[in-house]
């Protein structure tokens, strides 16, 4: 039996929910995910029932608004697996995901955190990091990215720039830029030196990920 199609939003029911898409992505954008629910909804001079019509929960407005930059995260680390120089495509890719960041704390706590009851916020997350360790592998094997150096390593540099990012933004918004060249100077293998911390487990990542979500998002 074919799936019946909802029926189309009225007028004002379709300029209510772009309000609210307009109001979430600037809210979420300037305070991350944590933005209040009732402050969306005052933004878009609509009641908060008004929204919770439209958004039964925080991450279905989450999902729809950062929906844009969810395919753009993980259309950079496709392209970048694909480069011939695996350096330039580490390089392009962790680029492109500060430049996703920057401005936008919403995506900032997208890239650091784990989100358990949001399957499509953790599907992209999963696959920018499966990526992300492909992209890891191809540069060390052609030698040009430090040997040591691992994905969960690679989502940890990603959270130190967002934090960069953020802290920076409305001083200079390029300044992240600074900081990511130093980082990828730091990569290079021919600058490697032997670390003396051991990286922290793939369990390890997904308790602090999980840990710093709760945080964020009480």
């Amino acid at each position: 039996m074919p799936t019946r199609k909802p029926p189309p939003l009225r007028k004002d029911a379709r300029r209510n929910r772009t309000a609210l898409l307009t109001a979430a992505k600037a809210a979420f954008a300037e305070e991350g995910l944590n933005a209040t629910l009732e402050g969306i909804a005052r933004r878009a001079e609509v009641s908060i029932g008004t929204l919770y019509r439209h958004f039964p929960t925080r991450m279905d407005l989450v999902a729809v608004v950062i929906a844009d930059k969810k395919r753009a995260w993980i259309k950079a680390a496709e392209t970048a697996v694909a480069m011939e120089s695996a350096w330039d495509g580490l390089a392009f890719f962790l680029e492109r995901t500060c430049e996703l960041q920057a401005g936008d704390l919403a995506f900032n706590d997208i890239a650091s955190m784990r989100f358990p009851h949001a399957p499509g916020i953790e599907a992209a997350r999963k696959r920018a990091y499966d990526l992300g360790g492909r992209i890891i592998e191809r540069a060390q094997a052609e030698g040009s990215l430090r040997p040591d150096l691992t994905p969960a390593d690679l989502a940890f540099i990603v959270w130190a720039q967002s934090r960069i990012s953020e802290a920076t933004h409305a001083i200079d918004p390029d300044a992240w830029r600074r900081y990511l060249a130093i980082t990828l100077d730091g990569l290079r293998a021919k600058a490697a030196h032997p670390l003396a911390v051991t990286p922290l487990r793939p369990r390890q990542v997904m308790r602090a990920q999980l840990e710093l979500g709760r945080r964020r998002l009480r």
